[in-house]
């Protein structure tokens, strides 16, 4: 007969932290979230670390290249989702790795025949005040100007005004030449008090920009993942069926490290691709597999090769796989096991291969329970859906701000591919929804108060690291009368009692 757990699968609403011994040291400014990403062997270390445990899920509706560049400049890393053309993913992918070489290619161009209604659109669209004007309006036209908000006011100005009759012409900007290093850029930039630095050839051809931001933003963004060139570490996420032609893509735009994105991670397909990877790379490519719930799971991916391994089955807030197949696991119960099979696996062969926890964080403490549980970082879909970064529109609805979120299994995604049913079958049923999530704001506030949460946790729990961490927390399962008791609870609330920060 089929096999039978004894125990029930459990969530991570039904744990709780139990607090640990606190030193004078215990204080969050000492806590490190280091994380490794990719798998190592013993007395080495990981080639990738993250300075978070927070990646952003291999979504349409989460990850694009604006959400990458917001991640990394918090110390994490975002997947950029593979449910597009390959030539589209591989672009997003390259404009991350350009995007903080200092020389960023510009993507808000402008003709001198256009209108001032032509710039108010663009920058409604990018969100970006600087604007070359270019002979052909492209970002490698010949620069005959630039507008920025400075140079026009809308109270005062028509809607068909002309860019040439306001933008600041040529002759009155300082520009620099191609050999331009990033240190003289800068230089230049400070010593004549600019915002920009167009950088063109010998032609004036326009090239790039080098803006005073970036170094601004450096400085302020401490915890910013960078790579050995000072770029942004930037992940991507492929298939099971088109990896032969995608993986060269996405590898030579740059990606620091790849996903497959797949409904179930425990089969032959992902073999298949990994071996792929390996004999045609070796180990410079990086690449992560999953979704696995058990211990047979992982094991098998980590023969396979795997760099990294996700835990989880439908437990995302979009999902639907278990009431539409009956196929999932509590995902604390699949996190604890799977974390498990890891150390003992790490134990046989000496090789550590770092677990992520994918789906089913509700509120930011079950981000300190995945830790605690083992997991070395988390993959969040609906929690960085939320955020200005995210690349789905933001409407108003009932009364509050929302932005739209829907699932890679939903008709509206239409990422059949990654389900692996052999040949060009589709799947003829949903896994995934479409929805709102409630608007929050700035990806870097929400992160950063999330995280602030579970420093203070770790620090109760004595704590300064996550390996430490993982080693000696201790957990309790709670009824469901303690966890009515954990809230608030026969009193009267008052109105306006503060907004959640989920």
């Amino acid at each position: 007969m089929a096999f039978i757990y004894s125990e029930p699968s459990h969530t991570f609403g039904e744990y709780l932290l139990v607090p640990g011994y606190s030193s004078s040291k215990c204080i969050p400014a000492n806590v490190s979230l280091r994380t490794p990403v990719v798998k190592f062997r013993k007395g080495e270390e990981s080639s990738i670390y993250m300075n978070i445990p927070l990646v952003s899920a291999i979504m349409q509706s989460v990850s694009d290249d604006k959400m990458a560049v917001a991640l990394a400049k918090e110390g994490g890393i975002s997947f950029i989702y593979g449910s597009q053309s390959i030539e589209d993913e591989a672009a997003m992918v390259a404009r991350v790795k350009s995007y903080k070489a200092g020389y960023v290619k510009s993507d808000s161009n402008l003709a001198p025949d256009m209108t001032l209604a032509d710039v108010l659109e663009l920058k409604a669209k990018t969100g970006h005040s600087t604007m070359p004007v270019t002979s052909d309006g492209t970002e490698h036209g010949k620069l005959l100007g630039i507008v920025t908000s400075r140079d026009y006011r809308v109270s005062r100005m028509t809607t068909d005004t002309k860019v040439s009759t306001f933008m600041t012409p040529l002759e009155k900007l300082i520009t620099a030449p191609a050999s331009t290093t990033l240190k003289e850029a800068n230089d230049i930039i400070w010593e004549h008090k600019l915002n920009s630095l167009p950088i063109v050839d010998d032609n004036g051809v326009l090239m790039y920009f080098v803006f005073r931001k970036d170094y601004e933003q450096h400085k302020e963004n401490k915890n910013e993942l960078l790579d050995s060139k000072k770029r942004y570490i930037v992940g991507a996420g492929i298939n099971t069926r088109d990896y032969a032609e995608r993986v060269p893509a996405l590898v030579n735009a740059g990606a620091d490290v790849l996903c497959i994105d797949s409904s179930e991670g425990y089969s032959e397909w992902q073999k298949l691709t990994i071996d792929w990877i390996r004999a045609n790379y070796g180990d410079s490519v990086k690449v992560g597999a999953g979704n696995v719930v058990d211990k047979e799971g992982f094991r098998f991916l980590a023969d396979c090769g795997a760099d990294f391994i996700k835990v989880g089955i439908g437990g995302g807030s979009i999902c639907i796989t278990r009431e539409q197949k009956g196929i999932g696991r509590g995902q604390a119960t699949a996190l604890i096991e799977v974390c498990e099979e890891r150390d003992r696996y790490f134990e046989e062969t000496g090789i550590y291969v770092p677990v992520c926890s994918d789906g089913g964080i509700v509120h930011d403490y079950h981000m300190t329970l995945a830790l605690a549980m083992g997991a070395d970082f988390m993959m969040l879909g609906r929690y960085f859906s939320r955020f200005d970064e995210s690349p789905t529109n933001k409407l108003f609805v009932n009364g509050s701000y929302v932005k739209e979120y829907w699932g890679e299994g939903s008709n509206r995604a239409r990422n059949w591919q990654r389900y692996d049913m052999g040949g060009d079958k589709k799947l003829s049923f949903e896994e995934g929804v479409d929805s709102y999530v409630p608007y929050a704001g700035s990806l870097k506030d929400n992160v950063t108060r999330s995280l602030s949460k579970v420093r203070s946790t770790m620090c109760n729990c004595g704590c300064l690291n996550i390996p430490d961490f993982q080693k000696n927390a201790k957990l309790t399962l709670v009824s469901s009368t303690s966890i009515v008791e954990g809230g608030s609870h026969d009193v009267i609330l008052k109105e306006n009692r503060g907004a959640r920060s989920e």
